[in-house]
């Protein structure tokens, strides 16, 4: 009995475990709270977007020797702002610009990572090495988390104001345009705090799967935030310490977790509707 116990906190007990869990924590709470805006907005798809674009900006940043979240940052930010001036300017629809954009930067970074040579591995910026974290990235992603929090914490109001009609948000005295590239920004940092834990393919299922699965199961807007956290906390919880047990890789298996809970959120919606559909129909039999 002893052993079996030691056994199920083994995970809990590894240096290299606890900092897979600490730095999963830190970036799940932002990118949760973020995804209910992307997915109010319309704009899961920027959260790709952006996820993908930051690679060019991370190879360069490797490449003249400075730090490879500012690279990542400052990519991010011209995908982000480069995809508001083409939709602005244009009369092309915003997903069709978001797909030029991101697959353009991604090819880019992607023809640049194969041609140089490093000592670094690079695969790791593209599906995360969240088992070879160290105390510095803690702090990195701390400090970026704490931000990003921050600013969707105490403009959550305003920023659902711009999500569901951004004329009505103008016309009230919001500022618009700064909630736009505000977000915009926010959410290239928060890619970049992701880099470290789940990488760039498997950061855009965090930015979007809580969000969706919270829309699903909740009907306001301050539920419906609690309800994402409590999605990505949990599912990057369970799935951590489910990935020691079946040797899996943490990000993939939290990301798998989280597809689950969306089917059964999304099995749960049309099983309340059929019943609240019948019920008329009984109530008229009586």
């Amino acid at each position: 009995m002893s052993d079996a116990i030691d056994l199920l906190i083994l995970p809990f007990q590894l240096p290299f475990m606890q900092y897979a869990f600490i730095i999963s924590l830190m970036i799940a709470v932002p990118m949760a709270l973020l995804s209910c805006l992307l997915v109010l907005k319309g704009w899961s798809l920027m959260g790709d977007a952006v996820s993908h674009a930051v690679l060019p900006g991370v190879v360069i940043a490797y490449i003249v020797n400075i730090p490879l979240a500012i690279g990542a940052f400052v990519a991010g930010m011209v995908c982000a702002l480069g995809t508001g001036y083409l939709k602005e300017n244009s009369r092309i629809k915003e997903d069709t610009v978001l797909g030029i954009v991101f697959s353009g930067m991604f090819g880019l970074g992607i023809v640049l990572y194969v041609k140089v040579e490093s000592d670094v591995h690079l695969d790791h910026i593209l599906f995360g090495d969240m088992l070879g974290i160290v105390p510095s990235d803690l702090l990195e992603t701390g400090l970026i988390s704490l931000a990003a929090t921050l600013f969707l914490v105490l403009l959550r109001k305003d920023l659902l104001a711009h999500a569901f009609d951004p004329q009505h948000a103008r016309a009230i005295g919001l500022p618009v345009r700064l909630l736009h590239y505000g977000l915009l920004a926010v959410l290239s940092l928060t890619v970049v705090g992701a880099l470290k834990a789940v990488g760039i393919i498997l950061s855009v299922a965090m930015l979007v799967s809580p969000g969706a699965i919270a829309f699903l199961i909740t009907r306001r807007f301050s539920a419906m935030l609690l309800a994402a956290v409590a999605v990505a906390v949990s599912a990057t919880i369970c799935g951590i310490y489910l990935s020691f047990f079946i040797d899996s890789a943490p990000a993939p298996t939290i990301v798998l977790l989280m597809t689950g809970m969306f089917i059964a959120a999304f099995l749960r919606t049309v099983i309340h509707n059929r019943r609240i559909g019948r019920l008329p129909a009984a109530a008229a039999d009586g």
